[in-house]
């Protein structure tokens, strides 16, 4: 696994370091006011989540570096599943993301919280809802990977999805299996996008014509799934208006409650 990773996330590693500012920008500095396709059954899932903004000249790299790990798939023997998950705390500055949302900084708050760091900062990567990960650091990176890689996990599937009309109600069955761990976990289904373009105007990023993969419209939790227990259930979510059904990718999880470990994670698209 190593030698693979490497070099793909070293030429990646390079390009970051050629953006404005490697250590991501927070939100409290910010606040002036205030202070895939359907995955193979012997891959292993990792869930990796950007946190980023288009008002953020720091996040473009990142966003690139999120895409290449989602078309190259640079860890053997595992599936990395991405999430864009667009914050709005940079949305007074210039430029008001289109795809950001309170609920996704929410998230990215959680997670401050859970991993113990100081301050919510774009961009921000979560490896596996347990793991922060410095993009500028080959070594962690490296590390971060060979763990999720080795970590059990929960087998969950995504049943047939369909989605009624143009922008209408997604309908799919979610499953995992027996929960071992000690503790009840939560199941979720993020919607997202599969491919958005921006052609930013105003803020840091004015001028420049950006390119996200993965961006996440909604993260909804369907159900429970209890020590001792399976999941398997019908859901059904309502799209975004004017949402192309065939831009949509579903992934579903399972974590551990309070922003904790991730158990479990399946991709699926919508048949075109």
């Amino acid at each position: 696994m190593q030698s693979s990773l490497w070099v793909i996330l070293s030429c990646c590693v390079l390009f970051l370091q050629t953006a404005p500012s490697v250590e991501g920008r927070g939100l409290q500095s910010q606040n002036k006011t205030a202070t895939a396709d359907t995955p193979d059954r012997n891959s292993h899932p990792i869930l990796v989540e950007l946190f980023t903004s288009e008002g953020c000249s720091s996040c473009p790299p990142a966003d690139a570096l999120l895409e290449k790990m989602d078309a190259t798939q640079p860890v053997p023997g595992a599936q990395l599943i991405v999430l864009s998950e667009h914050v709005d705390y940079w949305d007074h500055d210039g430029w008001k993301d289109p795809n950001s949302s309170a609920a996704m900084t929410e998230r990215q708050v959680a997670y401050v919280h859970a991993l113990g760091l100081n301050t919510p900062y774009t961009p921000q990567f979560v490896v596996d809802g347990s793991r922060e990960m410095r993009a500028n650091d080959v070594q962690q990176v490296e590390k971060v990977f060979r763990e999720a890689a080795a970590a059990p996990k929960i087998s969950v599937r995504i049943g047939e999805v369909s989605v009624e009309g143009n922008g209408g109600v997604l309908r799919a069955r979610i499953e995992a299996d027996e929960n071992s761990g000690k503790h009840n976990a939560d199941v979720y289904v993020a919607i997202a996008l599969d491919r958005v373009e921006s052609q930013v105007l105003h803020g840091e990023n004015g001028g420049r014509h950006l390119t996200h993969v993965a961006v996440v419209q909604q993260i909804t939790k369907v159900g429970k799934l209890s020590k001792g227990k399976s999941f398997g259930e019908a859901v059904q979510l309502k799209l975004k208006p004017g949402t192309d059904p065939k831009n949509v990718r579903i992934v579903a999880f399972v974590q551990e409650p309070g922003a904790g470990r991730l158990l479990g994670a399946a991709l699926r698209k919508p048949a075109s």
